[in-house]
């Protein structure tokens, strides 16, 4: 028998969770709340039903975002990692350590799908480094992103520099 270990959490690594065993399915959700709580054109999900699910490390922040569900999301960095209902938690295929070993079978809220999504396949593509020219500060990157592993502890790192030409309030202090 195979034995089925997923782990994920979020960009920063102060929330951490564990799949184990085999999940009913993997699935994008294309409905407008789904977008909207990504903040994409639509949500990869892993539904954690058939398997055993929890959260190893911190724990989310909520939003109900209907009667119905509410979304699980760090309320540090903003990583959206769930999406619970009455029929279980499904987690963000993002967000897990390894996002490819569950590619998705199943598409839901296809009346809201944005129609060049489909296409998305089809554009140019260039890997990060290749738009150094415009994007020089690429150059020096240095990631505070969690690595995609379990660790035994995890500092995440305040942000008090300016992304943009904008100040920061610690800057204003």
């Amino acid at each position: 028998m195979t034995h089925h270990l997923h782990t994920g959490g979020c960009q920063c690594g102060a929330i951490r969770f564990v799949i184990e065993g085999k999940p009913k399915e993997t699935s994008i959700c294309h409905c407008r709340m789904c977008q909207k709580a990504f903040g994409a054109y639509y949500a990869p999900l892993v539904s954690t039903r058939g398997a055993t699910f929890r959260w190893t490390r911190g724990a989310p922040s909520y939003f109900q975002s209907s009667n119905h569900a509410r979304r699980g999301f760090c309320g540090n960095c903003g990583t959206p990692l769930s999406y619970e209902a009455a029929d279980g938690i499904a987690v963000s295929a993002g967000a897990l350590d390894d996002p490819s070993a569950l590619p998705p079978s199943i598409q839901y809220g296809v009346e809201a799908k944005v129609p060049f999504v489909d296409h998305l396949g089809a554009l140019p593509a260039h890997e990060t480094m290749d738009d150094i020219a415009e994007a020089p500060f690429l150059a020096d990157l240095v990631s505070n992103q969690h690595p995609d592993h379990e660790t035994e502890t995890w500092q995440p790192v305040a942000s008090t520099k300016p992304v943009r030409d904008g100040a920061t309030k610690e800057d204003d202090a």
